[in-house]
């Protein structure tokens, strides 16, 4: 069953590319006394995800950190190495951290997988973004099949 809004987030360690290499990030820090977006895609350097999600919320950090949000958080069942080598190529810079949910930990405990074996991709993430203020989920959009609507970067700064 997939968490709800009104929940505490899960508590994970993330994985985040780093200029020493891997380096484990736990959620219960990530969003302790903080908000953050955090918006989850099927695949690091997948059609949709890199031409239109993370994009969208590279261009739009600016507004949205302007909103009082402290951090945006790109999640993708993805080692860090790709994660790392995919900030790189979409210029996230400082803007949006890309963070690697490579076991599914965090999108098994959200509750959000997705079999992609169809595709060739094993269990992923469903797409979806979230706000989280001090660890309590306060807005949580999840797509709908393979819509891409609910969870662009221009629906969370709205609902900012």
């Amino acid at each position: 069953m997939a968490i709800n809004t009104g929940d505490k987030a899960p508590q994970a360690t993330l994985m985040e590319m780093t200029a020493e290499g891997p380096a484990p990030v736990n959620t219960d820090e990530l969003f302790a006394g903080k908000k953050v977006v955090l918006f989850a895609v099927p695949g690091a350097f997948t059609p949709l995800c890199s031409g239109q999600h993370l994009p969208g919320f590279i261009n739009h950090a600016e507004q949205i950190l302007a909103k009082g949000v402290d951090t945006i958080v790109c999640l993708s069942v993805n080692d860090a190495f790709v994660m790392g080598a995919w900030a790189e190529a979409q210029g996230a810079g400082d803007k949006v951290r890309l963070l690697g949910d490579g076991n599914g930990e965090f999108t098994a405990a959200m509750g959000l997988e997705m079999d992609g074996s169809g595709f060739g991709l094993g269990t992923r993430s469903q797409r979806y973004a979230m706000i989280v203020n001090d660890g309590t989920i306060t807005h949580l959009n999840v797509e709908e099949g393979r819509n891409f609507e609910a969870s662009k970067a221009e629906t969370i700064l709205a609902a900012l």
